[in-house]
């Protein structure tokens, strides 16, 4: 699918679309895979579909639905045992997703960097003009 995409680093900013945030993942985004992801980031063996449902607070249905986005994207890999009493479902970080969710955090970071600046250069009339100077140059 989008794995090329998927696998870019987070761009520096150019000048157009200073803010676009263009690594910012859609599939990643919404809190409830960004929980996900975040859980299974820490957990190289995976976690249990039980495990994931108590750590995000999710029902049986929306965690089955946010699972199948994120191995539809292959971020995800979905590991069924049935060999037990109880069939478990294991998930699992792909390489892709490892990669994915790592550039998306430096996208993110660049975004919360970027917040601070802004929010910083609005309290010092200093900075507000450095800013603006910045910006200026940014767009040509």
């Amino acid at each position: 699918m989008a794995d090329a995409k998927r696998k870019m680093v987070a761009a520096p900013p150019s000048s157009s679309g200073r803010f676009a945030y263009e690594g910012l993942d859609r599939v990643m985004h919404e809190k409830a895979r960004l929980g996900l992801m975040t859980c299974l980031a820490g957990a190289p063996e995976g976690l249990t579909f039980n495990e994931l449902k108590r750590l995000c607070d999710l029902t049986d249905g929306n965690l089955n639905r946010h699972l199948k986005q994120l191995a539809d994207a292959n971020l995800v890999r979905l590991v069924r045992d049935d060999a037990a009493r109880r069939p478990q479902t294991t998930c699992l970080l792909t390489d892709t997703g490892r990669e994915s969710f790592a550039a998306y955090l430096a996208e993110l970071q660049r975004v919360l960097a970027d917040a601070q600046h802004q929010i910083s250069a609005q309290h010092d009339p200093n900075a507000r003009k450095k800013s603006a100077a910045r910006l200026a140059t940014d767009s040509h």
